[in-house]
């Protein structure tokens, strides 16, 4: 692999957030100059050639006995070759993964258990949705990364010639106001898609449900709960207020070339939905505005499902002390505000919100990231979402059939997926 030359980063940037991460010192393995060998695997778009140019210099300056290796993986097929490496005898020393992959790879035993570091990582204060899928059975394997969730993409014209400050808007009961003001005369006041189950999650999690719930020594379906039942209500009063079909889901068609036709007021999304809006019409650059999901009282934004990675350390990696110290780095304050500031990613500790505050889409994502959730965690529900019976459920009943009838099914094809060893 051709390694990047290197720039040499401010004093202030490689002091700040250091003192905490130390390597071992003294190993060499396959440097040629006596250093270590450290081995990485990031992902694409996790970040960018300059932030990479400049983390390899800060860190290797930092610690001076470490050759950093990072490699960019593609997502397409990386479950396999992370398997395989897990495995094998040659696995990287630090591994990204998506924050919901951590159980599977730490069921086969081959994941490095952080339980007893998670302190020196700062783990108070990290987001529970990538803290808690991070964790396997009592056991922290996966340490936060950085994290990205849905937030209300708006159109700020709409919204003042409706007389609505979209501020204002922190409760459902607003939401609803709001979206029902907006929809008419050739708009729509939201283009929420039937199929959309990370958004119902959101809203059951709100309720107090979960998709699934662990009963006994397994896991048992959740959509039947009352709080579930609530929440699928309350996605089929604001799916009606649009035009959004019932039975595909926010890539079919892509919501964001939807709303880029000019009569969608609002949907749900990451903030860059917005930059494809605005490429797709021009037009509307400058009138888009974000505000995090609301919630059922005004103090606490809505939940929302926390996408993103943590970093995993394979149990046979040579370096086990040189990766911790990678890890502590690259999830130290120092390093998460500069990564946060460069991807438009939130920061993996809800105390580091502020590092965004300037950028108005990531400043929402990381309030509504404060009440994140993951999806049961574990290793079977990948196994759930490849049949995801949640869709069939939703547009069951956006469709007319009985709810309650139509979520015991779902939740019935949950219970006996995560009971199966497909």
């Amino acid at each position: 692999m051709k390694y990047r030359s290197l720039a040499l980063l401010s004093a202030l940037v490689l002091s700040a957030g250091l003192a905490a991460c130390s390597s071992s010192g003294g190993a060499s393995d396959g440097a040629g100059d006596g250093r270590t060998a450290l081995d990485v695997w990031l992902m694409r778009d996790s970040v960018s050639a300059q932030f990479q140019k400049e983390f390899e210099t800060g860190f290797e300056k930092a610690h001076p006995d470490i050759d950093l290796r990072i490699q960019i993986q593609e997502w397409e097929g990386i479950g396999e070759k992370v398997t395989a490496a897990l495995a094998g005898n040659d696995a990287p020393d630090v591994i990204e993964v998506g924050n919901t992959q951590v159980a599977q790879y730490a069921q086969s035993g081959g994941l490095t258990d952080f339980s007893d570091r998670v302190g020196e990582l700062g783990g108070g204060d990290w987001l529970e949705g990538l803290a808690e899928p991070g964790s396997y059975e009592g056991k922290q394997y996966g340490i936060p990364y950085y994290a990205a969730n849905r937030v209300v993409i708006h159109r700020t014209d709409l919204f003042e010639k409706a007389g609505i400050d979209a501020t204002r808007i922190r409760t459902r009961e607003q939401w609803i106001a709001a979206t029902r003001k907006l929809d008419g005369g050739g708009t729509q006041g939201i283009y929420l898609p039937g199929q959309n189950w990370y958004v119902l999650s959101g809203f059951v999690w709100d309720e107090g449900g979960d998709l699934a719930v662990k009963s006994g020594g397994g896991w048992k379906g959740g959509l039947d709960s009352a709080g579930a039942l609530r929440a699928m209500d309350f996605y089929r009063q604001l799916q009606a207020l649009g035009k959004g079909p019932k039975d595909s889901d926010e890539a079919q068609p892509p919501q964001a070339e939807v709303m880029a036709k000019g009569q969608v007021a609002q949907i749900i999304a990451v903030p860059g939905g917005a930059k494809v809006v605005e490429e797709k019409n021009p037009e509307l650059k400058g009138k888009l505005g974000f505000f995090p999901i609301p919630g059922k009282t005004s103090d606490r934004p809505g939940a929302v499902f926390t996408g993103g990675s943590d970093l995993v350390v394979p149990a046979v990696a040579a370096h086990q002390e040189e990766a911790f110290t990678l890890i502590c780095e690259l999830t130290g304050d120092a390093w998460q505000k500069k990564l946060a500031v460069a991807m438009s990613y939130v920061p993996n500790k809800t105390t580091l919100a502020g590092a965004v505050a300037d950028d108005p889409g990531t400043a929402a994502m990381a309030a509504g990231a404060a009440n994140g959730h993951a999806t049961p965690n574990t290793p079977q529900w990948a196994a759930v979402e490849a049949k995801n019976p949640i869709k069939e459920y939703m547009t069951a009943v956006l469709t007319g059939e009985d709810a309650a009838s139509a979520a015991a099914e779902a939740s019935r094809t949950i219970t006996e997926t995560l009971g199966s060893d497909s």
